[in-house]
């Protein structure tokens, strides 16, 4: 019944993007040479990108969620589809384990990503444990993660064409550091730039065009600046240009923080990302213009919403990253993500054939502790007024008593609605910011859980059935927020964690998303 509920979904994808002009809502490109920003609507902050032969690289910032680092990929530059997750886990420090500590709202930040001499790099930071060089031949994978003796705040690393490898990094007051091969420190930093505009320079990437060499950055915040530096001369001195400061009210408010990219025919883009709300962080693409060798940005100093597609050469088939999930295969798909560390054995996809399993693993009080919580980004309609919907079916058959096991939204606030084992029966309750707010006894194993997620009204209801055709709902409304505290987009999650005793689990027949 799955595999033909998978196929029937992929006929209704195909002839929606071929026929149904309103199915353009649901992603960038608009299917007649023009495409529309957001370029992908969900948290894909801190974006960088790379041409490799007629391949597009992006890489973006995912932190406390792993497999992570995420790459995609793209022919066009609007059409993107997922490459791969560099970093599986990060064994760098007990807090990606959930023991004791967390790291939410630090881990992986903004990477700089280059491709020199048959060779993939990915440079990060973290704050708390320091820098890390990833390296691959292929984007694919896999990859190697080796940590750096010294980090470099928002680093943009730079391949000189004299053989030479250099860094730039900070965060108002702006360095840059010669790297030996094996990417420690060759020389002192070198303050290059401070900041004058107001505070919060930062974001730097490095680019040599024309004799000059540019760094492109961004005075950070809601309503980003973004301003590209040059100099004849890597240490400077550099003179500064605002390349775009577009606080227009809509979906481009602030837009900032990016990469400079040349297509195979000479055009010159640069990809940036938008404070897009509660969802998070979404990348927007802005056709570049140089004038008197600064790169413009947009049209007459405003972002652009719908523009034609770059010219790559070809015309590419249209994509859309997947969200709904059935669980046939072995491997979770690449919109998948755990918050903090996976412990692999207490998840499964195969023990139960078309099911992802979730052991209990660890007594805990609340969902912010919960180890092998499942999560993925939600994606927002092009329609600002239509919610996202995701509904999952889940068998409670195995809980103990204490399990608690459903479906979040997680942020700071968070909110779920859940199944609860108290005294060996069963409850469906909803928890708004850690407290019940209602239940409802069931007596039934199989359950179907939905929240109703609307980015642009910053709200997630929540419902459940019996049936999966009649949804009833439970408690109130999440006010969704966009904190620093966890400083990622609201995640769609998947959940199960003991408060009393070990030894349960829960078996989720399927994760599906639409639009209302």
């Amino acid at each position: 019944m799955k595999k033909t509920v998978r196929i029937i979904n992929i006929l209704m994808l195909v002839l929606a993007m071929a026929n149904d002009s309103s199915a353009q809502k649901k992603i960038s490109d608009n299917g007649n040479g023009t495409y529309t920003n957001p370029v992908i609507p969900a948290d894909f902050p801190d974006p960088d990108v790379i041409l490799v032969n007629d391949t597009y690289y992006m890489v973006t910032t995912t932190m406390f969620v792993f497999p992570g680092v995420t790459i995609l990929q793209s022919k066009d530059l609007v059409n993107w589809e997922y490459c791969s997750n560099p970093v599986p886990r990060f064994d760098f420090s007990k807090c990606y384990d959930l023991d004791s500590c967390h790291r939410y709202s630090h881990g992986q930040w903004a990477t700089s990503i280059k491709y020199h001499n048959g060779k993939f790099y990915l440079l990060f930071i973290t704050l708390d444990e320091g820098g890390f060089i990833c390296t691959a031949s292929k984007a694919e994978g896999p990859w190697e993660i080796k940590k750096l003796p010294k980090g470099f705040y928002d680093p943009g690393l730079f391949f000189d064409d004299d053989g030479r490898v250099y860094v730039t990094h900070g965060y108002n007051k702006i360095s840059v550091t010669e790297l030996n091969p094996d990417f420690s420190p060759k020389t002192k930093d070198s303050l290059v730039f401070t900041g004058d505009i107001r505070r919060g320079l930062e974001g730097m990437h490095v680019y040599k065009i024309n004799g000059y060499y540019y760094l492109y950055g961004t005075y950070g915040g809601r309503d980003g600046i973004q301003v590209a530096l040059r100099s004849k001369n890597i240490y400077g001195p550099f003179e500064q240009k605002v390349v775009i400061q577009d606080t227009t009210p809509g979906i481009n408010f602030g837009i900032h923080q990016g990469a400079l990219i040349r297509t195979q025919t000479g055009e010159w883009w640069t990809m940036l990302f938008v404070d897009s709300g509660p969802f998070g962080r979404f990348p927007s693409l802005q056709p570049v213009t140089w004038i008197e060798a600064w790169p413009m940005v947009g049209v007459n100093g405003k972002a652009l919403i719908t523009h034609k597609k770059p010219d790559v050469g070809k015309n590419w088939p249209l994509k859309i990253l997947p969200a709904s999930d059935e669980f046939n295969n072995k491997d979770l798909g690449m919109q998948w993500g755990w918050n903090h560390n996976p412990d692999a054995a207490n998840w499964s996809l195969t023990e139960r054939k078309g099911h992802l399993r979730l052991r209990s693993m660890k007594v805990v009080s609340n969902l912010r502790e919960a180890r092998n919580t499942l999560t993925q980004r939600p994606f927002a309609s092009y329609d600002q007024n239509t919610p996202t919907i995701a509904t999952t079916k889940m068998d409670v058959t195995n809980m103990k008593d204490g399990d608690v096991a459903g479906l979040a939204v997680f942020q700071d606030p968070y909110a779920y609605i859940a199944v609860k084992q108290m005294n060996g029966s069963r409850y469906i309750i909803m928890v708004n910011n850690g407290k019940v707010i209602d239940s409802v006894s069931i007596g039934r194993s199989a359950v179907y859980l939905r929240t109703v997620a609307s980015n642009s009204k910053a709200n997630a209801s929540f419902e459940y059935s019996l049936d999966n055709k009649t949804f009833t709902s439970l408690g109130n409304s999440l006010s969704m927020r966009f904190n620093l505290s966890v400083f990622t987009g609201n995640k769609f999650c998947l959940f199960n964690y003991a408060s009393k005793e070990l030894g349960g689990h829960v078996d989720f027949d399927w994760f599906r998303t639409k639009f209302e």
